[in-house]
């Protein structure tokens, strides 16, 4: 009941991480235009991976798309690609773990759906270490530019889309590390039924040799008490 109780911790852990880090994907606000220094602002730039737009002091904004892939700077390539992936095997983390969950009834013997957890939680810990590397990388553009003297270009701050990256990141890691950990529980408690399991073997076996010299040691005792 504990271990099933762990699961599902674990599982909500999991789902609510990669539920924030496939809204990360869409988000609009990964980054937007610093008002350091500025008095009066009549724009504010932000963008995505997928777009930059800029809103004017009356609400109104005006978006562009990207307008070529091949032409994108290649860290918001890597950072696309990253998150699609965190994506993509979040879900297939979210279906194994249905499947290999001991509340759930399909899966198969309890030797599959335990390797079938463990491997949701490889799924979800690499779903993780996706979006945190992508965020991270495009903070860290962001920073480098900011800090950059040299850099004379509008400069930006991070958005409200890469500490949800973040945290969603954070959540599936941690999920997927307590489904792990459920494999350890397995093998200690397969080990023990096995020691028990040879323990009674070799005693049985023990019992089984001593049985036929039961006969001669009678014989024996028998001899010496008529001898007495």
């Amino acid at each position: 009941m504990g271990n099933m109780a762990t699961e599902i911790v674990a599982f909500l852990l999991s789902v609510s991480g990669w539920i924030l880090v496939s809204s990360t994907l869409p988000t609009d606000y990964w980054k937007v235009s610093s008002v350091d220094g500025t008095v009066i602002t009549t724009a504010t730039f932000w963008s995505n991976l997928w777009k930059t737009c800029v809103t004017d002091s009356t609400g109104v904004s005006n978006c562009k798309d990207f307008p070529s892939m091949l032409a994108l700077d290649a860290y918001i390539q890597v950072c696309r690609g990253l998150m699609i992936a965190a994506v993509c095997l979040g879900f297939f983390g979210a279906v194994l773990a249905l499947v290999g969950m001991k509340c759930t009834k399909i899966g198969g013997s309890e030797t599959i759906k335990a390797r079938l957890t463990v491997l949701s939680g490889f799924h979800f810990i690499l779903s993780g270490l996706c979006c945190m590397t992508a965020c991270s990388i495009y903070a860290h553009r962001i920073t480098t530019d900011f800090f950059d003297p040299l850099f004379v270009a509008q400069k930006f701050e991070l958005g409200a889309a890469l500490f949800i990256g973040w945290a969603g990141s954070v959540l599936c890691v941690l999920g997927g590390l307590v489904f792990c950990l459920s494999l350890s529980e397995g093998f200690s408690t397969r080990a023990e039924y096995s020691y028990s399991g040879a323990a009674s073997f070799v005693t049985a076996r023990h019992k089984r040799s001593r049985a036929p010299t039961e006969p001669a040691e009678r014989c024996r005792q028998f001899g010496r008490n008529a001898y007495v």
